[in-house]
C-alpha cells in the first residue's frame, strides 16, 4: 500500500497541467527530435513525482523528486533551445519556462521536508 497520496500534492498537479501545456506547444514542432525528448521530458516531471510517492519509503521518494527536478531542467533547456530555434514563439514558452523553474523549486522544497521530518509532516504541509 502507498504511503503517499501525489494526487494530493501541488507540485504534482502544476506540473501535470505543465506537461499539458507542453504538450500542446509542442504538437506543431517540425523538428521530431526536439518534439519527442520535450515530451519525455515534460511528462517524467509528473510522473516521477507520482512514482516516487507510490514507494515504500520517503528516501526512495526523495530519489524520484530528484530525477523530477532533473526532467524539469531539461525541459527548461528544451524550451530555450526551441525558443532560438524558431520552434516557437518565445511569448509562448517564457511562461512554461518560469512554470518550470517554480515547479523545480516546489520539488525542491519537498524534498528537504522529507530529510528532515517524514511524509506524514509533510502532507500536512501542504494540505493544510
Amino acid at each position: 500500500m502507498p504511503l503517499h497520496h501525489f494526487e494530493d500534492l501541488e507540485v504534482w498537479k502544476r506540473s501535470s497541467r505543465l506537461a499539458v501545456s507542453v504538450l500542446e506547444l509542442i504538437e506543431p514542432v517540425k523538428l521530431y527530435a526536439l518534439r519527442d525528448q520535450m515530451a519525455r521530458c515534460c511528462i517524467s516531471v509528473p510522473s516521477n513525482i507520482a512514482e516516487g510517492a507510490e514507494r515504500e519509503s520517503d528516501r526512495e521518494f526523495r530519489r524520484f523528486l530528484a530525477i523530477a527536478k532533473g526532467s524539469a531542467g531539461e525541459l527548461r533547456t528544451q524550451l530555450y533551445i526551441g525558443i532560438r530555434a524558431g520552434c516557437f514563439p518565445a511569448e509562448s514558452a517564457t511562461p512554461l519556462v518560469e512554470e518550470a523553474k517554480q515547479i523545480a523549486s516546489m520539488i525542491e522544497g519537498l524534498r528537504k521536508k522529507l530529510g528532515g521530518g517524514g511524509m506524514f509532516n509533510v502532507l500536512l504541509s501542504w494540505l493544510f
